[in-house]
């Protein structure tokens, strides 16, 4: 099984950047479809992005075209770039590994509860 550890969370002012990585172990990320996800105080979990084994990418609406996804050459590293950040992206970030998927099908690849391995997250705070 692959364990994940995000880093690169902080504290951005509003329409600034950051990105997010996310460092796998135990395995490599190319068995894998991956995900972003966040979650806001008193809001469910909420899927932001996803990337598979051949790097086809898929984003939620209220990211896509600021927001990109990416795996580093090693198939070990996972990455969100984040740009224009809002008071709105504040929130916990988790990277999330699907087993038994290596593309983006007719799978909920959009749903958390397809996810099965989780980080611990890392906090992102956007402020005006």
């Amino acid at each position: 099984q692959v364990q994940l550890v995000e880093s690169g969370g902080g504290s951005v002012q509003d329409g600034g950047s950051l990105t997010l990585s996310c460092l796998a172990s135990g395995d490599t990320l190319s068995r894998y479809v991956m995900g972003w996800f966040r979650q806001a105080p008193g809001k469910e979990r909420e899927w932001l992005s996803s990337i598979s084994a051949i790097g086809n990418t898929a984003y939620a609406d209220s990211v896509k075209g600021r927001f990109t996804i990416s795996k580093g050459s090693a198939n070990d590293n996972l990455y969100l770039q984040m740009n224009s950040l809002t008071l709105e992206d504040t929130a916990i970030y988790y990277c999330a590994a699907a087993a038994g998927y290596r593309y983006l099908g007719s799978w909920k690849w959009y749903t958390a509860d397809e996810y099965t391995y989780w980080g611990q997250g890392t906090q992102v705070t956007v402020s005006s």
